[in-house]
């Protein structure tokens, strides 16, 4: 195997754990958001990481305006997902949440087509639709009650497609590493949803929960902040850079399983047999996605 090999399918490994901690973050947020508001939430969540990765803003120095123009639109286009998102889970339950922004794997080879001019394989658009057919099982055969909340999760889907092809068009027009594209990123999602807080709703600004007294909110926020914030966006630009639009989506396809099952466990919310079925497919979906078909045959042949 090859050191190009490698690396893709250390960036693939590295999609599928995003898929699994992205998938229970529905869940923590809906259980955070009980004791902060969502901007409050956001700017800490985002700028903790901030502060954390600002090291890594000295690589900045070295980019040229096109691509400082890139990575600022790209943190612009997350600031969006996330108060979609936020806002979204808060109105609506984590297992729609988790199903509705999957569809950002439908949304994500059209997107890429438009703006990258790269036309998805067959491979690719049969795990699509693979993966579409597993997230109307998952929203009980088409039943799925659209409020507000889901519309602001399907918005928040269509930002996300954006958002990756968006991403790719800077890494791959730059040496910037990952972790200060994801450093600008949390700086821009912290700042603009303290300003939106400041500026429309100054209520979401509240004391923060004591240490001592809700140490489960604070784990709540690690939580987020290591696992769902500084991994899960690394792992994405380090991905992004080294693979398509359309293959990072179907590869964190398998997100709204892993949402749906936290759901379940941690809410206790109720999945039918034909969500379980769904859910099932969009993994299927997601390792079709990932297989070389082309090296495998190969393979095959000389066997």
């Amino acid at each position: 195997m090859s050191k190009q090999e490698r690396l893709l399918l250390l960036s693939d490994l590295m999609l599928l754990a995003v898929a699994v901690v992205w998938g229970t973050s529905y869940g923590v947020v809906k259980s955070a958001l009980v004791f902060y508001p969502v901007l409050g939430l956001l700017a800490l969540r985002f700028g903790i990481t901030f502060v954390i990765l600002s090291p890594a803003l000295r690589h900045l120095r070295a980019a040229d305006a096109r691509t400082l123009r890139g990575v600022l639109i790209a943190g612009i286009l997350l600031l969006g997902i996330y108060l979609c998102e936020t806002f979204g889970i808060l109105m609506t339950r984590a297992a729609n949440a988790a199903f509705l922004i999957s569809l950002c794997v439908v949304l994500t080879p059209l997107v890429e087509w438009l703006l990258l001019k790269r036309r998805p394989s067959r491979i690719e658009w049969a795990a699509v639709a693979l993966s579409l057919l597993g997230a109307w099982l998952l929203a009980g055969e088409g039943k799925l009650s659209f409020n507000p909340g889901d519309a602001l999760i399907l918005l928040a889907a269509l930002l996300r497609a954006l958002t990756v092809c968006v991403t790719k068009r800077v890494m791959r027009d730059s040496s910037l590493p990952p972790l200060s594209v994801t450093a600008v990123q949390s700086g821009v999602v912290a700042f603009g949803s303290a300003a939106a807080a400041s500026l429309f709703t100054p209520r979401q600004w509240q004391a923060l929960p004591a240490l001592s007294g809700q140490a489960t909110f604070w784990a709540y926020i690690a939580y987020l902040v290591l696992a769902c914030t500084l991994f899960a966006f690394f792992a994405q630009n380090f991905a992004i850079k080294r693979s398509s639009p359309t293959r990072v989506s179907l590869l964190m396809g398998s997100e709204p399983a892993f949402g749906a099952l936290f759901a379940c466990i941690w809410l206790g919310e109720q999945i039918s047999t034909a969500a379980w079925v769904g859910g099932m497919l969009i993994v299927a979906a997601s390792i079709l996605a990932t297989v070389r078909w082309r090296a495998w045959r190969t393979i095959v042949a000389r066997a």
